[in-house]
């Protein structure tokens, strides 16, 4: 029961066409008498249509809203549609509860579901790069012990994460490196002709693939394929409790899970932003003698003139940032883990999602810092 009072009772007038007012309490006590003038109502509709005014009902229970949905089905069976305004929001859930197709007019409020899903996301956003700094920063710390005391260092581990992270994606880097350099190739090849500067065709495949595509593709492969894994299986790790073991018996996990993938993917990325330049060059290679006429002897002569040692060197300096970054997310990814496989599959999806994004950012940020010293 709504705000129940024993009086006054309950009232309804006709004080307009068109318009019933409802007073007093209509409660189990209260409607005794309103039940009998309910039936001598006349259901016709004023200018604005059929209202029910509940600005003066003082108390309402079950009893009133059973009694306010007999008249409801009285007036809509006479052909009107009737609306109910003033009515308060505790005394309009008693009566929504049993006509769902009732027409209620209320102030409409603003409703701070959005408002509340932005701050929430928000909020999560920030705790997710604090905790992600943290955990950089206790990445750095177990390095330099590592460093600072070699015999930390599992060397067997590093090696293994070498090979699956490197020697195992060489086809699939090589594959995409070849197509890209085809492609870049390709789009130029028609633009070069109409200039008759057919050997151009050198440098903008050499320097599009050594500066920018060969580490950014690698990087994105490796991301997919290497940092999904490191995602996987920490977090299957974190719901097996494998990780809490290891806690227990006072392994630190930081330097047996992560301090390998790190070292291992700082060594075998830049080596496989090498292999995707020379496979994305022979790519460019294969297309330039195709399209334009150009043999590999001549592209060749020209290829130490277009691409410098300075640009050389701003594509394999990129390799051991990206490396960090889709290493370090994919642990950091991995080790967040709650729950069961779902959280698994959850997290391993950001990893990657994650990971390709801030190394687009990286390679942005890049551009800019070796636009301003002229690299």
């Amino acid at each position: 029961m709504a705000g129940y009072t024993k009086e006054p009772a309950a009232t309804i007038a006709q004080p307009a066409p068109g318009k019933f007012a409802l007073g007093g309490n209509w409660t189990v006590y209260g409607i005794s008498q309103v039940e009998k003038s309910i039936s001598t109502l006349s259901p016709s509709a004023g200018e604005d249509g059929l209202i029910l005014d509940g600005t003066a009902i003082k108390g309402f229970d079950t009893a009133g809203s059973r009694l306010v949905h007999r008249l409801l089905e009285r007036l809509r069976a006479a052909g009107a549609k009737p609306e109910l305004r003033g009515w308060t929001p505790a005394f309009l859930k008693l009566i929504e509860l049993g006509d769902a197709t009732l027409s209620v007019n209320t102030p409409k409020r603003l409703t701070h579901a959005r408002l509340d899903a932005i701050g929430h996301a928000v909020a999560d956003g920030f705790e997710q790069v604090y905790a992600g700094l943290s955990f950089v920063g206790e990445v750095t710390l177990t390095l330099v012990r590592c460093i600072v005391q070699p015999a930390r260092l599992r060397l067997r581990p590093i090696l293994y994460n070498i090979q699956a992270a490197g020697a195992s994606a060489l086809p699939i880097v090589g594959l995409l490196s070849l197509l890209l350099g085809v492609v870049v190739a390709y789009q130029g090849a028609d633009q070069l002709r109409r200039y008759g500067a057919n050997i151009f065709i050198v440098d903008l495949v050499g320097l599009s693939m050594v500066r920018e595509f060969a580490p950014l593709m690698t990087a994105i492969i490796v991301a997919g394929r290497s940092g999904s894994a490191y995602a996987a299986q920490i977090g299957a790790m974190k719901t097996s409790e494998e990780i809490d073991a290891m806690r227990t018996l006072g392994i630190s996990p930081l330097e047996m899970l992560t301090v390998p993938k790190l070292l291992a993917l700082l060594v075998a990325l830049p080596l496989l932003t090498v292999y995707a330049d020379a496979l994305g060059i022979f790519g460019g290679m294969i297309m330039a003698a195709a399209k334009l006429g150009i043999g590999f002897g001549d592209f060749m002569d020209r290829l130490p003139k277009a691409i410098s040692v300075s640009s050389y060197a701003v594509g394999i300096a990129k390799a051991p940032v990206f490396a960090a970054i889709i290493a370090l997310t994919g642990c950091f990814q991995g080790f967040r883990t709650e729950g069961g496989a779902d959280s698994v599959g959850r997290q391993t999806t950001r990893s990657v999602v994650q990971a390709i994004f801030l190394v687009i950012v990286a390679d942005a940020l890049f551009s800019v810092l070796f636009s301003i010293l002229d690299l």
